[in-house]
């Protein structure tokens, strides 16, 4: 039995591992692929962004650039877009996507979605959850106190609930995106494809982390279970 379920918890944290590698190898080349190909508009990822948020009526939102590689977020506390050098300078169908996707944060801020709002309101829980979970976890199992390891995954599963609040989030984000490029008409019909594929493509990062902590919550589970 206790061979059985070593085996098991290898092939779960191997599923876990290899589902968050294609899912980040496909985002890594889509964006590759994108980055490369400039729009007939020449538009930057700023000026695109500018332009999504002044149609919405967000101009006290300011639009800056930030060091490092895909680092772009939206700041709800500042209300400031944040884009990566590359993107805020980019005229390329990534720049303009990826800005337009962050845009859409912003719009979800001014309507007050609910899933963004409460996803704000348990980042500090969250943040406590994942830290102190896997210290509770690694303690119980050390000292035999499954009760204690029970506890800890209990705790991970803020993790879970967290991923699962984030994924109607980024979608819908994504959806603003399109829909604001396409009224915009600030890519053509070819162009419009490759944003919608990149932003999929981005999208299915989110989905691998949940499946990848869903099945990291099972091994912890299956092992707790096994040494009871």
């Amino acid at each position: 039995m206790y061979g059985y379920m070593s085996w098991t918890s290898i092939i779960l944290s191997l599923l876990a591992f290899f589902i968050t590698m294609i899912a980040q190898l496909y985002v890594m080349s889509s964006y590759k692929k994108y980055k490369t190909i400039k729009t007939k508009k020449g538009l930057t990822g700023f000026e695109v962004a500018r332009m999504i948020l002044d149609k919405n009526g967000l101009k006290d939102v300011h639009v800056v650039e930030t060091k490092g590689n895909l680092t772009d977020h939206y700041d709800p506390t500042r209300k400031v877009i944040k884009l990566s050098t590359e993107i805020f300078n980019g005229t390329t169908i990534a720049s303009n996507a990826v800005a337009a996707h962050e845009v859409g944060h912003a719009i979800q801020d001014k309507e007050g979605y609910g899933f963004m709002k409460i996803r704000s309101l348990i980042v500090p829980v969250v943040n406590f959850c994942s830290k102190i979970g896997y210290i509770v976890v690694v303690i119980g199992f050390i000292f035999s106190m499954l009760d204690l390891v029970y506890v800890g995954i209990g705790l991970l599963v803020a993790m879970l609930v967290f991923q699962l609040i984030t994924l109607p989030v980024e979608f819908n984000a994504s959806n603003k995106a399109k829909e604001n490029l396409d009224s915009l008409k600030i890519l053509d019909e070819s162009e419009s494809l490759g944003c919608k594929s990149m932003l999929n493509a981005a999208a299915s990062t989110y989905v691998a982390s949940l499946a990848s902590t869903l099945l990291e919550l099972l091994r912890l589970f299956l092992m707790a279970r096994d040494r009871n």
